[in-house]
């Protein structure tokens, strides 16, 4: 049976604003109630790193006064949230799911960490990643899996998948993720919410723990789009403290969010995407197009052939970037690296530069390709990851007649938009026969996030899965 106060803990943070603007809901209640949901879960799921009770609950303390006396920030005012456990917070134990930098505290915020302190957001703990973030199934070493809260026998996905899992189980009404190859969108399709990898310099990587430094991208998971938005709005803007950040204008993400579908074109690409899929997956695929149809956009084949080439491509970059990064820490301590982290280190370490420069020139070629289809479209969609997510100990899929390895299937259908910067949502579009979460990715033009969202924002309007919550959990 839910109790009230679970209730709390499963409003979205549209609706968690709005009753706290009208003072009809403390933030300190809301925390509270966080708190107890997360202490009553966490051995289910292994979510967190490192819980701030207190702190979380004296800046819901802070955020009530502040509100008493007039002063409401805005709708992440009192908002419990989480961060993904590479995010810098002066003082805070920053772990990057790593052992070498167990005891690592950083001296300064990050500033997104900054800006939901502006925000008035109460910072519940960081929350668990595989190790890195080089890695797409959050199944750590040193850490323990993170848990799947739809069956805890199986994993969220990564390498945000700790982020994943408090937000579907109710911990965290928000949480940040980063994604490089999927790290967003994967875990937020196996989980059953929604997560956006922003266009690429959208929003600061300042305090960042790096991985890639041309594919590391910031941004929000969720349980709904509207909730994406206004956690984009608090986030996104120029910082001239990131190389990469790029100073573009920033818009109000909700406000066009409730414009409707009709007469977007959508393309649905026929290259790669379905070549290795599950057969449920497919049909809510096609499912979710005769939705978007319904509700006037025109939804249409197209063929990207430069798709069938961005594993190659993608691979040869994130490996490459990853063992410049942490190269210090695989020649001074492989031992303490995790053996899956450590042999993509080692892979990326041998790659030799020429095949780096070839990757670099044949992501323009890509991107250009990518870019003249969105010429046409609006929008692109296609599936999240291509099964279910698979059991902690499994490592190979049955997909179509064949066995396929479960690790490589998490991140092939995400890394073609990471190549290009775009970006793209993954929310929930339906569930597999055994009641686990299927995501579609859409896929906006550059700097296009609000006509994404807007899409995405109608989907759910349309249909129910995002209302689902999971059930069964020990102590939940």
């Amino acid at each position: 049976m839910t109790s009230a106060s679970d209730e709390l803990c499963f409003l979205t943070v549209s609706e968690a604003g709005r009753r706290i603007e009208a003072r009809q809901l403390s933030p300190v209640e809301l925390v509270e109630a966080h708190i107890d949901r997360i202490e009553r879960t966490k051995p289910a799921l292994n979510s967190f790193i490192t819980l701030l009770a207190d702190e979380a609950l004296e800046q819901a303390r802070e955020a009530e006064r502040e509100i008493a006396a007039g002063g409401y920030r805005g709708p992440l005012h009192g908002v419990p949230i989480g961060l993904k456990d590479l995010y810098y917070t002066k003082g805070i134990l920053t772990t990057v799911g790593s052992k070498i930098m167990r005891d690592f505290t950083p001296g300064y915020d990050a500033a997104v960490t900054e800006r939901f302190e502006e925000a008035g957001a109460a910072l519940l703990g960081k929350l668990q990643m595989h190790e890195f973030a080089l890695g797409a199934t959050s199944v750590n070493p040193h850490d323990g899996p993170a848990r799947n809260p739809w069956d805890t026998s199986r994993i969220t996905g990564g390498s945000s998948g700790g982020s994943g899992a408090a937000v579907a189980s109710g911990q965290c009404m928000a949480a940040l993720g980063s994604d490089t190859g999927g790290s967003i969108r994967i875990p937020s399709g196996l989980c059953g919410i929604v997560g956006l990898k922003p266009t690429f310099g959208r929003v600061s990587r300042y305090g960042v723990h790096p991985l890639s430094w041309s594919l590391d991208t910031v941004g929000p998971m969720t349980r709904t789009a509207l909730d994406s938005a206004i956690v984009l709005n608090a986030l996104a803007g120029y910082d001239a403290r990131d190389p990469s950040s790029v100073d573009v204008p920033v818009e109000d993400f909700t406000a066009g969010i409730e414009g409707g579908i009709r007469g977007l074109r959508i393309g649905v690409p026929t290259d790669f995407f379905y070549d290795v899929i599950d057969e449920e997956v497919a049909a809510a695929m096609c499912e979710a197009a005769g939705v978007l149809t319904e509700l006037g956009a025109t939804v249409e084949r197209c063929s990207i052939p430069a798709l069938d080439h961005a594993l190659g491509v993608s691979g040869a970059i994130l490996v490459t970037e990853a063992a410049e990064t942490l190269f210090d820490h695989l020649r001074d301590r492989p031992e303490d690296i995790g053996a899956d982290v450590r042999a993509r280190l080692y892979l990326g370490a041998m790659t030799p530069a020429v095949d780096y420069i070839k990757a670099q020139r044949a992501r323009s070629a890509y991107n250009a390709q990518l870019a003249d289809a969105m010429k046409t479209y609006d929008l692109l969609i296609a599936p999240s990851v291509a099964v279910g997510a698979p059991r902690i100990d499994q490592e190979l899929v049955e997909v179509g007649g064949r066995r396929e390895n479960a690790l490589s299937l998490m991140s092939r259908l995400t890394r073609p938009f990471n190549l290009t910067g775009q970006p793209t949502i993954s929310m929930p579009c339906g569930f597999t026969s055994e009641g686990m979460p299927i995501g579609m990715q859409i896929a906006g033009r550059l700097w296009g996030e609000s006509t994404a969202l807007r899409a995405a924002h109608g989907y759910e309007q349309a249909t129910e899965w995002h209302t689902r919550k999971p059930g069964g959990l020990v102590g939940g």
